[in-house]
């Protein structure tokens, strides 16, 4: 039985549907005292778990849980200067809380990477019911990068395809053809 195996906190008990009139919330890290705070005010889009090695996950969780929203509809509205940028030579600039290590939003500052303008969140560090469902799995291989044992990958490709999450080692086709879209288009391959 694959329900003994975990994925996300956030997903092993089932996956929870998103609600259509969700407007955003508030995000907030780990630590007791002066948290930071996350101001989202939209839906989020593209929610999957993550197996890369880059994203913050909580303790004990094989995946990450992330999604993105346009970033002109996030701001930190507590604690700003808490925050680092972990890896200033990543495409994906995570800020992360220099007190408890988690990690708020990921923001990509090239204009030319086909996701600029989007922000990466967790959606779980909100006690806000309502946001979007995950709808895949990214980067499933990458997990035994960070300890999982191969010998167990069919497992978790088999507990991911219960929750009804498509499995892809790289991102969703939809994404992927966002990305080839924008890459096209900058080349002079493609136009509007």
């Amino acid at each position: 039985m694959t329900s003994a195996i975990s994925i996300h906190p956030a997903v092993d008990q089932g996956v929870k549907p998103g609600a259509q009139d969700f407007a955003g919330g508030t995000l907030v890290c780990k630590c007791d005292q002066n948290p930071v705070e996350v101001t989202v005010n939209a839906q989020c889009a593209h929610n999957h778990v993550c197996g890369c090695t880059k994203c913050w996950k909580p303790e004990g969780a094989v995946f990450s849980y992330i999604a993105v929203v346009s970033r002109d509809k996030l701001s930190v509205t507590a604690n700003e200067h808490r925050l680092e940028i972990v890896d200033a030579s990543a495409a994906i600039q995570r800020h992360a809380c220099t007190g408890c290590g988690v990690h708020m939003y990921g923001r990509i500052e090239n204009e030319n990477h086909p996701f600029f303008g989007l922000d990466f969140i967790h959606t779980e560090l909100s006690k806000e019911d309502g946001w979007a469902a995950p709808e895949f799995a990214a980067f499933v291989s990458s997990v035994i990068e960070s300890g999982t044992k191969p010998d167990q990958m069919d497992g978790i490709r088999a507990r991911l395809g219960e929750l009804g999450l498509g499995v892809y080692d790289c991102l969703s086709p939809a994404l992927m053809d966002a990305i080839a879209t924008h890459t096209a288009k900058a080349a002079g391959v493609l136009s509007d």
